[in-house]
């Protein structure tokens, strides 16, 4: 990688960044004309997918139309099926009724026997002699299947004119007696329903029967009623909605279709893709210009800007150079925000620099304050620890101990940057080192922060009075239990005070030791005067006691 990073860092000479800029510019030239038209084109492809989309639902619109008139005449044929006149064979009077209640529209009624003889038909007077009708095929279907059927669209012997049929069976007859009730209609009639008015200018809809002839169309280009579709667009038509391209004397057009509910007619309309897509070409070219004109612009800026970071990078370069002399600097503003940034960042730097070396000259005089502290101590209780004992191994576990501890108090402080820790957690600290647990241990009292000194003199008392009890007093047995409390008396003085006790329940009696060795030495006169108050020890019987009470400020940080 380094090989590499070296190899083309030797294909870059030497020059001014107003320069580098400058040639950046003119080669995101290419990029940016290739991102251009990569987005025309997915706008384009989306724009399509987008129309294909519309086009599918502007059928599935048509269709639905459709679907209401179809119910309409079922409507009307069930009505027309179930009249009184029909129910009780006067056909006469039937005819009467019926013809005066569709008067005026494109609806026809046929009375019909099972061989297709006509025995009424509204176009024509009664008792006028009829042929059999035109669409048998139709009628034997809706007889078989017992349902009401649509037709497809053929030419009408009676009408003179393409006709659609809805023929609704009713119950069995006798040979002679009507089988069914046809209702039929003028193709052209149906025109109405397949509006091209939300339709893209120069698009077609149509409504084509199962064998897929068309009933009826409307639009530019307008096939008769009858006329065949074309068949390889039929062959891609697939599912009940969706659209599909085809191609006509070397023309992209786009087709929608979409089934009539679940009949046997379906509605398609179609048009040119080029008359929905002629605005898209003038976006095309307007980006593109659009695009060149904003490339000029952006070297112009960039050139402009040079100057500008140039200038901005001397005086950054400046000012580092006389923070690199250990000066304070003030920043230097510039017209960029970001150079601007950069020169309070390094006068900040200065300053906190001078900050920090100050910071650091403090810590090293605290450490060695503290050092001294705790060798002190630490040489104190060596001290007090050999007069107690001649044996080598007890005195190297009692220093080895009470080291631990002192330990675990100056670790925890050393985390919180010698700010103290809470009173509790220095309990919980002493505890677990000398038992390991502190299930048996209750604390109660506030929160308090204590300070270094009292971490370090608190917990050397707190771990000599855990020692003595694991060795002669509650910890000592399973029952055994210790309350550590600490409350704050005199709240209102100018001098308040905190009480500290070490109440032991629940072990072995208790009698005062005739003896006094290291341990009492820290846990009473040392106690007291690391905090300057006043210890007392009870060794009642039932548990010993121990409470310290000195001002507030010994153990707290200010």
């Amino acid at each position: 990688m380094k090989v590499l990073t070296s190899y083309l860092g030797r294909l870059f000479p030497t020059a001014s960044i107003g320069t580098y800029l400058a040639i950046m510019a003119v080669l995101s030239t290419l990029p940016l004309l290739g991102f251009v038209v990569f987005l025309l084109l997915e706008l384009e492809r989306g724009q399509f997918q987008a129309l294909k989309i519309e086009t599918a639902q502007d059928a599935q619109t048509v269709s639905r139309n459709v679907e209401r008139a179809v119910s309409d005449m079922s409507t009307t044929l069930t009505l027309v099926a179930n009249s009184a006149e029909l129910q009780q064979g006067n056909l006469a009077a039937f005819h009467r009724r019926v013809s005066e209640s569709l008067k005026g529209s494109s609806l026809y009624i046929l009375l019909v026997r099972a061989d297709g003889t006509q025995l009424l038909n509204t176009r024509l007077a009664f008792g006028t002699a009829l042929p059999k009708m035109s669409n048998i095929a139709s009628l034997q279907s809706a007889l078989s299947s017992g349902k009401t059927e649509l037709s497809r669209v053929f030419y009408g012997a009676t009408s003179k004119r393409w006709v659609v049929n809805l023929t609704m069976p009713l119950p069995p007859a006798k040979p002679n007696e009507p089988a069914a009730v046809v209702l039929t209609q003028d193709a052209a009639s149906l025109a109405s329903l397949l509006s091209t008015d939300n339709l893209p200018p120069g698009w077609t809809a149509g409504l084509l029967d199962s064998d897929g002839r068309v009933i009826v169309s409307s639009g530019p280009d307008n096939r008769p009623s009858g006329d065949q579709f074309d068949q390889s667009s039929l062959d891609l038509m697939h599912g009940a909605n969706n659209s599909l391209i085809i191609y006509r004397d070397g023309v992209q057009y786009l087709l929608g279709y979409s089934r009539v509910a679940d009949g046997p007619w379906s509605v398609v309309i179609w048009g040119p893709v080029a008359s929905v897509q002629g605005s898209f070409v003038t976006i095309w070219k307007n980006l593109l210009i659009g695009s060149l004109v904003f490339l000029a612009l952006s070297l112009c800026v960039v050139l402009t800007a040079a100057h500008q970071l140039r200038s901005a990078i001397r005086k950054i370069a400046a000012m580092a150079e006389r923070i690199g002399h250990g000066d304070i600097v003030s920043p230097e503003r510039t017209k960029i925000l970001e150079a601007n940034q950069v020169a309070f960042a390094l006068s900040n730097a200065s300053f906190d620099r001078a900050q920090a070396e100050e910071r650091t000259h403090f810590i090293l005089q605290e450490l060695v304050h503290r050092t001294k502290n705790i060798l002190s101590l630490v040489q104190a209780m060596m001290r007090q620890l050999a007069r107690g004992t001649d044996n080598v191994d007890e005195f190297q576990r009692a220093v080895s101990g009470r080291l631990a501890g002192l330990a675990q108090s100056i670790e925890a402080l050393a985390k919180q940057q010698w700010g103290g820790i809470p009173l509790s957690t220095l309990v919980d600290l002493q505890l677990m080192t000398v038992v390991g647990s502190t299930e048996r241990v209750a604390r109660r009292g506030p929160d308090l922060l204590a300070n270094a000194n009292a971490v370090q003199n608190l917990g050397l008392v707190f771990h000599e009075l855990a020692t003595n009890s694991v060795k002669y007093g509650a910890l000592s047995v399973l029952e055994g239990t210790i309350a550590v409390e600490w409350t704050i008396r005199d709240v209102q003085s100018e001098q308040p005070m905190l009480e500290v006790t070490w109440t032991e329940m629940n072990g072995p009696p208790v009698t005062e030791p005739t003896r006094r060795g290291f341990g009492s030495t820290v846990v009473e006169r040392h106690a007291a005067g690391a905090f300057g108050g006043k210890v007392s020890m009870d060794f009642n019987a039932e548990g010993l006691r121990w409470s310290l009470v000195a001002p507030l400020e010994a153990f707290v940080s200010s």
